[in-house]
């Protein structure tokens, strides 16, 4: 019985239907609900209008159609109604659902009882199906009461502990402390008093308890639906055209006289024989579904048990790799140590005999000064030639390379890993049977999308290294006020002209790609706004802002850069100026944005502006022909670009301090801010191709970047002049 609960809600208020009408799209409403959601129309767009102006609504007479309250081209109870040329300027709210409902034009009397009359020419749109329905003369009364799903409302109520709870609290139902038999509404105490006063024609009512009142309504004879038309007469036939059911009166008037009736009860009987049968279809798919669930549920659970196999298998393989990588490092230390003692070996045989040579060298000499200090001529002569040819010799043997390494302290070894680095970056699973990727998500191409006046002209491609074939793309937009997203556009091109948009909204869109395999995920969600309806540029065109939400790009910026806050906070950690850029580039349309200044220490000299791709990263923004920026310290501002400097203001930053850049590629100029006041005029003109934004600082500057900005009122109310 819970799951039924949803279809005895009304669709606008939330909460179980009260005196609940049938439209003639067989949806449901509570009568009040109804209520609040007409809506007037234009004298031009209803019945009786179309019929004056000849033109052929239908082949009968729009009042004759067994009183139904709507027309149709088609005569299928479904309007065309799209929208409404002049639509109400009432504020609108919204249901718990998102339908939105309008409030009555003006509250009743408070001694007024019965609900105001709709107003003339009021229309109708089914929050279910947004069909829209024209009312006539007799408004919400032309619609049936849908009696049937009142009684089946009254069991589940009856069968629910709710039910003895106050049926008019708008939020969190208290305990229900009366009920009055002649309104069948259960009352809390402060409800009672403010909706059923014990004075006037309410203190003839009954207020019994609420067990009491539940017995009491279970006992209750039940209502028999009475004709819309004639409220004293009940329904005894059924119109098959109108698939109503009438009354003898209607019958009697001729309202039906070309139609097929037939009794009521036979055809209650046969609709429910019907009901049945489709019922016992039902019943085979719900049983389906129910089978279809365990099978899900089942392979959760293999899924999980194969999840752990796998992972195990998995980890056995890799453990082996790591035993073999293991075993390979042993075997190549091995073979370094083996070098490691060759070499020391060989060095201290070579020590081993130099010390042996180097001891012998030393005793000839120290004999051969001996025998020059000896002064016995002829003695000398005897030995002199010898020593002499044996000095030569031991000077010799030095000579021939004993004096040099036999072995280099080098390991002549290198390990060759890139095949096997290689290999391990490879390795991957081997599928059983490869199928057809899906496309990456789209890029939307910033410089490309634009809005002017109460249009968007978005632009996407795919990523650069995508090779997957895409059949198609999907754009989406929404309402332009935080609402769902719909398709505005279904085929092959990479450009699309959305028109019909609302003046002064912000549009979110999306583009998504597909091909035979399914469905991309979406790109990233862009923001438009559509321009006021009286502001103009230079040439007298309407102006329009793109917003758009970037960060700054640690891909382009100098190393020195430090980035915090997804990329959002900058600073710097060298006492020189660095240049770091933001992620997105700009070549069309209007776009403004702020940094405010985190930490400033020591007086230093930022620089904010925008900048070519290519600027120089180690110098202050401006100093080349790629930048075009504002510098500042803390008393004064100057305009540079190329290492020229221009137009000196007074004004400068402090901690806490905004600096906001406006760049208007529509007229071409280059405008600051400091703290919303513009700084100067204009501070360059005439920009054209790709810019990105652009900020120089040092590690005395702290900065934060805030995207996503409306035109600062200084040049929206400048724009606004034709």
């Amino acid at each position: 019985m819970e799951e039924m609960e949803e279809e005895l809600k009304c669709p606008v208020c939330g909460s179980f239907y009260r005196e609940p009408i049938i439209l003639p799209c067989s949806h449901n409403l509570c009568q009040a609900c109804a209520r609040n959601i007409l809506v007037q129309t234009p004298d031009s767009e209803s019945p009786q209008s179309r019929r004056a102006s000849g033109s052929a609504v239908s082949d009968y007479d729009y009042l004759d159609l067994d009183k139904m309250s709507l027309y149709s081209e088609a005569d299928s109870g479904y309007g065309s109604y799209g929208g409404f040329a002049s639509a109400p300027t009432t504020p609108c709210q919204k249901s718990p659902n998102g339908v939105r409902v309008f409030p009555p034009a003006a509250p009743p009397p408070p001694a007024a009882l019965a609900p105001p009359p709709p107003p003339r020419n009021a229309c109708l749109t089914c929050p279910q199906c947004h069909r829209s329905l024209v009312l006539d003369e007799r408004g919400l009364r032309g619609f049936p009461r849908n009696r049937l799903l009142e009684g089946v409302i009254d069991r589940y109520q009856q069968g629910r502990a709710a039910a003895l709870r106050c049926q008019l609290c708008e939020k969190a139902p208290k305990e229900a402390a009366v009920m009055c038999e002649q309104c069948d509404v259960f009352y809390c105490d402060p409800c009672r008093l403010r909706c059923h006063p014990p004075r006037g024609p309410l203190a003839k009512h009954r207020l019994v308890p609420p067990a009491q009142g539940r017995v009491s309504r279970r006992l209750s004879p039940r209502k028999i639906s009475t004709c819309t038309d004639h409220e004293l007469e009940n329904h005894s036939m059924y119109c098959v055209q109108c698939k109503s059911p009438v009354c003898y009166q209607c019958l009697e008037e001729g309202k039906h006289s070309s139609h097929e009736v037939k009794a009521l009860g036979a055809m209650w009987k046969l609709h429910k024989s019907q009901l049945s049968q489709a019922l016992n279809g039902l019943s085979d798919r719900a049983k389906e579904a129910k089978e279809f669930l365990v099978q899900l549920r089942n392979m959760v659970q293999q899924i999980q048990e194969n999840s752990v196999e796998f992972e195990a298998c998995l980890v056995a393989q890799c453990d082996a790799l790591i035993d073999a990588l293991n075993r390979r490092k042993a075997q190549l230390l091995s073979r370094v140590n083996k070098e490691h003692e060759h070499k020391l070996k060989v060095v201290r045989d070579q020590i081993s005999h130099c010390t042996v040579k180097l001891r012998q060298t030393t005793g000839l000499m120290e004999y051969c000064l001996e025998v020059i200090k000896e002064n016995d001529p002829s003695g000398f002569l005897q030995i002199s030639d010898a020593l002499i040819r044996r000095v030569h010799l031991t000077e010799d043997q030095w000579g021939k390379g004993t004096l040099t390494p036999r072995m280099t302290t080098d390991f002549d070894l290198n390990l060759d890993n890139a095949p096997l680095l290689q290999s391990i970056h490879q390795l991957d699973f081997v599928q059983m049977k490869v199928s057809s990727p899906v496309p990456a998500p789209p890029i939307l191409q910033l410089e490309e999308c634009c809005t002017h006046n109460n249009s968007a002209t978005l632009s996407w491609k795919q990523p650069p290294l995508s090779t997957v074939q895409v059949e198609g793309y999907i754009l989406e937009l929404d309402d332009g006020n935080g609402g769902q997203f719909r398709e505005v556009y279904v085929g092959k091109e990479t450009m699309c002209t959305v028109d019909g948009l609302h003046f002064n909204s912000t549009y979110s869109a999306r583009v998504k790609a597909f091909n035979k395999s399914g469905v991309s995920p979406y790109s990233k969600t862009l923001v438009l706004q559509t321009s006021e309806g009286c502001n103009f540029d230079t040439q007298g065109s309407p102006y329009s802002q793109l917003v758009a939400w970037f960060s700054f790009d640690p891909a382009s910026a100098h190393a020195d850069i430090i980035f915090s806050n997804d990329n959002l906070t900058v600073t710097c950690n060298s006492y020189d100026d660095r240049v770091v850029l933001g992620k997105t580039g700009f070549s069309k349309g209007l776009h403004y944005w702020e940094l405010s200044i985190d930490r400033y220490d020591n007086h230093p000299d930022p620089a904010f502006g925008v900048a070519r791709i290519d600027v120089l990263k180690d110098a202050m923004l401006g100093k080349d022909d790629k930048a075009w920026a504002m510098y500042v310290d803390n008393n004064r501002s100057w305009f540079m670009h190329n290492n020229s400097h221009t137009n000196r203001t007074e004004g400068g930053i402090t901690k806490g301090a905004t600096v906001g850049v406006l760049l208007d590629l529509t007229r071409r100029t280059l405008t600051f801010s400091i703290n919303e006041d513009q700084q100067g005029p204009v501070a360059f003109e005439n920009l054209e191709g790709l810019f990105f934004p652009a900020v120089s600082l040092n590690r005395n500057v702290q900065v934060t970047l805030h995207t996503g900005l409306p035109v600062p009122e200084f040049y929206a109310s400048r724009s606004a002049m034709p």
